[in-house]
């Protein structure tokens, strides 16, 4: 098992190499904001996302299922309540406690997407709420899950600890 009880360890090079997909995924998201917007907070919670999917990609916290409702129901909620109420302590207090009710009605929980719906709802009317490309973020996202897992997959059956 591992640290806190997931997938089990890895020798010190195999899980260099699985952290090593994450790594990357962040850095090429962080490339694209910057080439495409100005939204780098919004990202934050995305790069949280892609450190649970190194710590245990077959969890079914991090199944791509769980990710897509849970990141992008949260960006949806956050922008809708900025609209209706403003950048704000409410706006961002709606979005907590809605993003919480959609994860559990939907049995989808990714507790990162707490902070998108927060980011969301401080920041999407100032020109950082793109809902178009946060979702292909997530999409990609969505492709790491299946590449950890795949890699978690072959880097257990190849390399012994």
């Amino acid at each position: 098992m591992g640290p806190l009880g997931g997938r089990p360890r890895l020798a010190g090079r195999a899980e260099l190499l699985l952290a090593l997909l994450p790594t990357v995924t962040v850095l090429l998201l962080l490339w694209l904001l910057k080439l495409l917007s100005n939204q780098q907070l919004l990202f934050a919670s995305l790069a949280s996302s892609a450190f649970l999917i190194y710590l245990d990609p077959g969890h079914r916290t991090n199944s791509v299922r769980t990710l897509a409702v849970s990141q992008l129901g949260a960006a949806v909620l956050g922008t809708a309540l900025h609209a209706w109420l403003g950048p704000g302590y409410g706006a961002a207090a709606g979005g907590l406690v809605l993003t919480i009710a959609l994860m559990v009605a939907t049995d989808a929980m990714h507790p990162p997407a707490v902070a998108t719906a927060l980011n969301f709802a401080f920041r999407a009317g100032t020109g950082e709420g793109n809902l178009l490309l946060f979702g292909l973020a997530v999409g990609l996202v969505a492709v790491l899950v299946l590449l950890q897992r795949g890699s978690a997959w072959l880097l257990a059956r190849v390399v012994r600890p």
